[in-house]
């Protein structure tokens, strides 16, 4: 084979079968003589058919994962030269590097793998195989792939075939008859076992999945049956105390479980406890949902109950549903502490993708230190009202006996946050209800003790920070009601003030109720779990509910059943965020279906009340627009935020008012990215000048949603 030096005398092989490997390609020695490699060059266009086609070897089955892989953006590089990449990954053999075999080596702490699906079926399933290759797109031709196949045979460091039909040393005795068990299928089938699904149910699904990669036989179900059974009861005999020491137990599962922490420091004399936990499915999640996205934070739950607070961080899946992708375990709000996780947690985000940034962090507690989080992500910070709203009103209920004064309060406390942009003293409207609903003992007493001393740091929150939409708020909502059934409602109670309980439910039950959720969802199997899910958020659950049930009025507003027609419900103060239902939901303190779907109804019609993500940002508008007074540079600064923001409001518009989206598409200028985004509907904004020198008036035809987030971000990201 004759040695190239040059990569444009390589030809460009295209394949005419639909997924192809290295035998359906010619190889080609290029390099110098003293280092040179077997290479092919093919349109990027199939790199992934290349790798379906390895994977398919069938003297050794495996798939392949992205071990390392690095990018860089076009125009980055003044000089380059012809083999330089845009994209370069290094795909091993799911069956290595590492070698948890009898004599095996394990490698040290390794950089996190950006697809744990295509994973060995287990970690002790991998055999030190050193088959790997590198894709390489090329930077001078980015329609181009190089593959450098280092080592295309399926063999240990020892030259001995470690996987595979024709490896003699397989774990047990009938280990080419045993079916594989990716890492897929395990989770959906620990996942089934720990939300409780009779293991009769677990079974079938079990044999569903392993009948994708060998044949149907009774010695498969036969085997796929013990499986199942063994596994069921490894997990019901598990138990979270490793110890009877509630700190050693958590010093060992930390020990043993070092892939899903990105930050642990134990408790001492001077420095508080803190346990950061991410699994490596919810990598994946936060690398895909919060990439150029949001992140919200549920940010002091157990604080009463549990030994130490609980903060979650979310991310808006593709239903725009919360995903937890991070917990963090302390007490300690110190800003110190609370940089060095975030740090840790970015640090392991940025190792798989260098690229990855957050758009916004939305918080839900005024008393978070912000500082911190812009430091960190080098985002706007957004805050979300859901906590005070469903405080209150879970207190107005329990302490107030009359629906009627339940209204009026819930309506006047309102009032308190909304005279935040009504040009009103919000103190002297504190102090009126107050004097007002002095007869209201029980309730007045629990205001009091709990939210005068505090409510100026809460106001002053709420006007300085743009305030998060209701979709977002209720979706946050949504992911703490079920966290609290899952840790609350159950035979443990007595266990909460243990940390290693805490974990064991974290990562257990709850990350699998999460995961087979997502897998129902994308792989629209198990219906009714997937539709539970996708109708678990209230803004969901409005949306099915017809307006031609619903009876608008400026005061009060009844929608029909849609199961009992002869039922109804009353909505009072439609179009606030403080509108008040009488549903057993909304009393329970949540957000329900029918004020989400009353005041989406309410916002563009006169005489209703506003939501206070619109308010907030209106204000954000006018004050954009009317500094500075004087005619200096930031002048120029800011008209030309206002011109790029007023762009993207052009193209959606255009994007919603047109029924062809290749002419829309057609019309944009072509840019390069390093990351595919996720095709998303675009909502319509709709925009108009008032009096010129004035302000700039935003009117969104669907003001609560995500999209209203997203504006604003994009109207608050000059000023972090």
């Amino acid at each position: 084979m004759d040695l190239i030096e040059s990569i444009h005398d390589i030809p460009v092989q295209n394949p005419s079968v639909e997924d192809f490997s290295a035998s359906d390609l010619n190889w080609i020695k290029f390099g110098t003589p003293e280092h040179h490699d077997d290479v092919a060059l093919i349109p990027y266009a199939r790199a992934e058919e290349f790798i379906i086609g390895e994977c398919s070897n069938v003297e050794c089955p495996t798939r392949f994962h992205i071990e390392r892989g690095r990018k860089r953006s076009l125009g980055s590089l003044m000089e380059f030269k012809s083999d330089e990449y845009l994209e370069y990954r290094l795909y091993w053999c799911s069956f290595g590097p590492e070698n948890y075999g009898e004599g095996g080596i394990i490698l040290p702490s390794r950089r996190y793998r950006l697809n744990t699906r295509n994973r060995a079926a287990r970690p002790q399933s991998m055999r030190g195989c050193t088959c790997h290759f590198v894709i390489k797109r090329l930077y001078a031709r980015p329609s181009l792939a190089l593959i450098i196949y280092n080592n295309r045979r399926h063999v240990s460091k020892s030259g001995f075939i470690c996987h595979g039909p024709l490896d003699r040393d397989a774990i047990g005795p009938g280990a080419k008859k045993i079916p594989y068990v990716g890492h897929e299928i395990q989770q959906q089938t620990m996942s089934m076992i720990y939300l409780g699904i009779p293991e009769e149910n677990v079974l079938e699904k079990h044999i569903e999945g392993i009948q994708r990669y060998c044949g149907s036989d009774l010695k498969v179900n036969s085997i796929a049956s013990q499986y199942v059974h063994k596994l069921g009861m490894i997990i019901k005999r598990s138990t979270h105390e490793l110890d009877l020491d509630d700190q050693e137990s958590v010093r060992i599962w930390a020990e043993r479980n070092k892939k899903s922490i990105f930050y642990y420091r134990d408790a001492s004399e001077t420095e508080p406890f803190i346990l950061g936990i991410q699994t490596e499915w919810q990598l994946q999640q936060m690398l895909r949902f919060g990439h150029r996205s949001l992140i919200a934070a549920d940010s002091t739950f157990g604080i009463k109950r549990l030994k130490y607070p609980l903060c979650t961080l979310l991310v808006f899946d593709s239903r725009q549903h919360a995903l937890p992708v991070a917990w963090v375990i302390t007490r300690s709000v110190a800003k110190s502490d609370v940089c060095k996780w975030m740090k840790a947690l970015l640090g392991r985000v940025r190792a798989v993708d260098p690229t990855w940034k957050v758009n916004g962090f939305i918080i839900d507690d005024a008393a978070v230190e912000t500082d911190p989080i812009r430091e960190t992500f080098s985002c706007p910070v957004l805050f979300s009202v859901w906590r005070v709203r469903r405080s209150w009103l879970r207190h107005v209920v329990k302490n107030c006996r009359n629906i009627e004064v339940q209204r009026q309060i819930f309506k006047r406390l309102g009032e308190i946050v909304y005279s935040i942009w009504g040009g009103v003293d919000p103190f002297l409207v504190l102090q009126k209800f107050i004097q007002d609903f002095v007869d209201q003992t029980d309730f007045m007493q629990y205001f009091n003790a709990t939210w005068v001393p505090k409510i100026e740091m809460w106001l002053t929150t709420i006007k300085s920070l743009p305030l998060a939409s209701q979709e977002s708020s209720g979706a946050i909502e949504s992911y703490h009601v079920k966290l609290k059934l899952k840790l609350f409602d159950d035979s443990h109670l007595g266990a909460l003030q243990r940390v290693d309980w805490l974990v064991h439910k974290l990562t257990t039950e709850l990350h699998s109720s999460y995961w087979l959720d997502r897998y129902a969802d994308e792989s629209d199997s198990f219906q009714t779990i997937k539709d539970e899910y996708v109708n678990s958020t209230s803004w969901h659950r409005a949306s099915k509910i017809p307006n031609t049930n619903i009876t608008l009025s400026p005061n009060t507003t009844k929608i029909l059943s849609q199961t009992d027609t002869s039922r109804s419900h009353i909505v009072s103060n439609p179009g606030s965020e403080f509108a008040f239902c009488d549903c057993e939901w909304s009393l329970r303190g949540n957000i329900c279906k029918h004020v989400v779907k009353v005041n989406t109804m309410c916002e563009n019609l006169k005489g209703y009340q506003s939501s206070l993500s619109f308010h907030a940002f209106q204000e954000i508008l006018v004050k954009m627009f009317e500094k500075p007074l004087d005619d200096s540079m930031d002048l120029d600064l800011s008209m030309a935020w206002l011109g790029q923001i007023h762009g993207q409001i052009e193209k959606l518009v255009e994007l919603n008012k047109s029924t062809d989206i290749g002419t829309v598409v057609n019309g944009l200028p072509l840019k390069w990215n390093s990351k595919k985004k996720e095709s998303e509907e675009e909502k319509i904004v709709a925009y108009k000048f008032k009096d010129g020198s004035t302000y700039l008036l935003m009117r969104t035809r669907v003001a609560l949603g995500h999209q209203q987030n997203r504006l604003m971000l994009s109207l608050f990201s000059p000023k972090y």
